[in-house]
């Protein structure tokens, strides 16, 4: 029902307030101009807005603690021990400095110097936007030795007789009070921002996530080395009561880089750093009140972290000062583009050694990415974002000031003659041409990836025996190991839809190897081709010729560590494939038993997978008073079996068991990968040892 003017208390609308509201309403009518979103991204963006302020005073040398407390009855409240809000009155406005702050758009400190030369809070509406989104806003400023304190209500000043939004507000009319609250221990500052969201505004189900404040708290500790930020988690959303967590570093982003990155190392992590200045012209307000052009020379101050891996996944973090800039901006511009020239400047130089040629493509971006964990930072003072939830950079004149950084930096180290440093550049360089002739590579897989006629097949390996059928979802591929199986396999199929690829032994472990070795090997390479979607960052799972990629080994020890060591090379270069759930282990028998017929009937034969299942299978025969022969087959492996047997029990889709190969847990799956097949001999020998005494002797086959 719609509410009538009459109906209105008439303390409710006051003329007083007529050019605060005017803005705040602006922004309870667009939230999403101001926080991208009305759902639980937008309702964690407005809490941003109020750490960062406390951030910026921690920038500026004043606040080394800031505490964070999701309260049990939806509130957030931020703590800090900076300066606090100036309490004093705001000569323009006639209004306190903390009620400016708070009411109005495009007030603050961070405007023509003076207060900050770098902040994170830009265009100084953060706290008032979400003032005008909460449903009430406390805040206590704690300056000259008192503790001030203002309430709001959706923006509008005021008093509220009771705690939380729902107690009666009464609206400032003839002017507002700063409340002076009580005293404050000599010498102690700082801000206490309490608020409760406004659900008129944000969705129900909008929440705050305090994975999200972990990740935001860690990542914060790291670009400003010696801050200390407490969370507590006051919910008890899981039954386990309070929850809290301190974040502190000193390494600042060299420890950040090394903390991102997941993969072993191939350099250690280099620091790039400079500055540079340039010429803005900005509005100035003058002594009139007029808004005049004016020429200002800005400080640019450039902080890069990076190291390289021998992964192939990129991780690049970008910030402007401490605000994440996850979709970029003139920073990452200049930075990726100072990284081209610098490689392709080194490597021409070294094109012996690296035995690069003109006929060689150029070194691409992400040839240079791959395996690439930086955190690329910059400092200065007021940067020109796109949007006020400033996820990418715009100021013009940073891009040319970060590449002439980067590339200065990062050629001194790649042409450096220190022993460390020179053999790290040696194993880069190699590892980024190595990344471009991959590229190349699997473009060429890439135009001969769609099944070939009868005059083209001579492009895949001989030893492939392929399948008729060109329908994808239904084609399968077999990789067995060794000739004798394949023999057995080759009957055992249906050629209409199971092809047939084998391998010799044992392949390389990729894990330990380079790219350059990892595409010399004949039986990498092979598998790499017949399934046609490149590798590694340029694997296209749409391109593969194949529904199912299924892996049928001997079911010994051998066969284990053949189907582990082609795991690895599907893990680490063919991942989209293991991720869409489309690689399969095939489970084929230990046993068969020739059960003898009853009568007249004739004897039946029956596998098992196990050797509990043997003994299950033999008790109940027993106990049915059934017979069988003794000597029951043990397969050591698929050349024991015949075609019939094998088609029967391992490749029939009517019959047969496979196991899918999962990755529920990416990050689980490489650190046992490192730990199996990685470099480090030492974790793998402790991990032996100590499941050692786990191990059934029974099950060792000898």
């Amino acid at each position: 029902m719609a509410v009538q003017p009459s109906q209105l208390a008439s303390s409710d609308y006051t003329a007083r307030h007529l050019s605060v509201l005017e803005g705040l309403e602006a922004v309870r009518k667009r939230p999403g101009m101001y926080i991208g979103s009305t759902d639980s991204r937008g309702l964690m963006h407005c809490l941003w807005e109020i750490i960062d302020n406390s951030v910026d005073e921690a920038l500026a040398g004043f606040c080394n603690r800031i505490e964070v407390v999701l309260r049990a009855d939806g509130s957030v409240e931020v703590l800090d021990d900076g300066r606090g809000i100036p309490v004093d009155v705001e000569p323009k406005t006639g209004l306190t400095g903390v009620e400016v702050v708070f009411t109005k758009l495009h007030a603050g400190g961070k405007f023509g110097g003076g207060s900050y030369t770098a902040s994170g809070g830009l265009h100084g509406v953060g706290a008032s936007v979400v003032n005008a989104l909460s449903a009430r806003l406390d805040v206590e400023v704690d300056r000259s030795s008192k503790v001030h304190r203002m309430s709001f209500r959706r923006g509008e000043p005021g008093t509220f007789a009771g705690e939380g939004p729902e107690a009666t507000f009464t609206p400032f009319v003839d002017g507002s009070v700063l409340e002076i609250a009580g005293r404050a221990k000599r010498g102690v500052t700082g801000t206490r921002v309490r608020y409760w969201a406004d659900r008129q505004i944000f969705l129900k189900d909008a929440a705050f996530s305090y994975d999200e404040l972990v990740t935001r708290a860690r990542q914060t500790t790291y670009l400003v080395p010696g801050l200390e930020i407490v969370l507590r988690d006051e919910r008890d959303l899981d039954g386990s009561g309070v929850h809290e967590e301190k974040f502190r570093h000193e390494g600042g982003i060299g420890e950040f880089a090394e903390f991102l990155a997941t993969d072993p190392p191939v350099t250690d992590v280099w620091r790039l750093q400079g500055t540079g200045k340039f010429t803005e012209t900005v509005p100035v307000l003058d002594s009139r009140g007029h808004m005049t052009p004016t020429d200002v020379e800005r400080e640019c101050e450039v902080d890069v972290a990076l190291r390289w891996g021998t992964g192939y996944d990129t991780e690049v973090r970008s910030f402007v000062n401490i605000i994440a800039t996850p979709k970029g901006g003139t920073h990452i511009s200049g930075f990726e583009a100072a990284l081209l020239k610098s490689f392709r400047a080194v490597v021409t130089e070294n094109a012996r050694k690296l035995k690069f040629s003109a006929k060689d493509d150029k070194l691409e971006k992400d040839d240079v990415l791959e395996g690439l964990t930086a955190v690329v930072t910059v400092r200065l003072a007021e940067p020109q974002f796109e949007g006020q939830t400033k996820e990418v950079l715009g100021t013009n004149a940073v891009r040319g000031i970060v590449s002439r950084v980067v590339d200065r930096e990062l050629t001194a180290l790649l042409t450096s003659t220190k022993r460390t440093e020179k053999a790290q550049s040696a194993l880069l360089l190699e590892k980024v041409v190595g990344a471009m002739r991959t590229r190349v590579t699997a473009r060429q897989h890439k135009e001969t990836q769609r099944r070939k006629n009868a005059l083209e097949t001579s492009s895949l390996p001989t030893k492939l025996k392929d399948c008729r059928s060109e329908d994808v979802e239904r084609s399968e591929l077999f990789i067995v190991e060794g000739d004798s199986a394949l023999g057995t396999a080759k009957d055992a199929r249906d050629s209409e839809f199971q092809a047939l690829l084998p391998i010799r032994g044992k392949i390389l472990n990729v894990q330990k190897a380079s790219i350059a070795d990892m595409l010399k090997n004949a039986e990498c390479g092979a598998i790499i081709q017949v399934i046609g979607a490149g590798s590694g960052r340029t694997f296209e799972l749409e391109a593969a010729r194949y529904g199912k990629v299924i892996l049928m080994t001997d079911a010994d020890v051998d066969g284990a560590h053949i189907r582990t060591l082609l795991l690895t090379l599907f893990f680490r270069y063919m991942r989209p494939l293991v991720e869409a759930g489309r690689v399969y282990a095939a489970v084929p028998p230990l046993h068969r038993v020739e059960v003898i017929g009853q009568g007249r009937a004739k004897n039946e034969f029956v596998y098992t997978y196990s050797e509990p299942e043997l003994h299950r299978l033999l008790s109940g025969l027993e106990k049915k008073g059934r017979r069988w022969k003794e000597n029951i087959q043990r397969y050591k492996g698929l050349g024991e079996m015949d075609a019939a047997q094998l088609k029967e029990t391992t490749m029939d889709p009517r019959h047969r068991t496979l196991r899918r190969v999962r990755m529920s847990d990416v990050a689980a799956a490489e650190r046992v990968f490192e730990l199996l097949m990685g470099n480090d001999v030492s974790p793998r020998k402790d991990f032996i040892v100590d499941g050692a005494a786990r191990l059934d002797r029974e099950r060792i086959d000898i």
